[in-house]
């Protein structure tokens, strides 16, 4: 198991063009642990604006009856992808990985199931 310091360090070390990563609790826009970003990105304020990202598509389901889960959010910029994979079981629930990823470099692929791993491992 994995708490959320070794969960980010390993994002960064394990995915392919990975620039920051956030633990993030939606219910409060708290980002529950941050790593990568910098001066030229603030992931404090990323990680609290994709909170709406979160709220307004969980609404959207409600509202057309989708009675399904969200896997992974992803938006890509023209140099970035950001993913937001929302976490599930084990006191998840309200929290999501926030994943910023170089478009050049990054393999989204295999992103994806890199965060799935890390869930799994993660002990929040």
């Amino acid at each position: 198991m994995a708490n959320t310091e070794t969960a980010l360090k390993e994002c960064l070390a394990s995915i392919d063009g990975a620039t920051a990563a956030a633990l993030v609790d939606y219910t409060s826009g708290m980002a529950l642990g941050t790593l990568g970003g910098g001066k030229d990105f603030n992931l404090e304020v990323a990680a609290a604006g994709n909170t709406d990202v979160v709220r307004s598509k969980l609404r959207t389901m409600e509202h057309l009856g989708l009675n399904d889960e969200i896997e992974d959010i992803l938006i890509t910029l023209s140099s970035q992808y950001h993913l937001i994979r929302l976490l599930k079981g084990r006191g998840g629930n309200g929290l999501f990985l926030y994943l910023v990823l170089d478009s050049g470099r990054a393999n989204l692929a295999m992103a994806r199931h890199q965060l799935r791993r890390l869930e799994a491992e993660l002990e929040v």
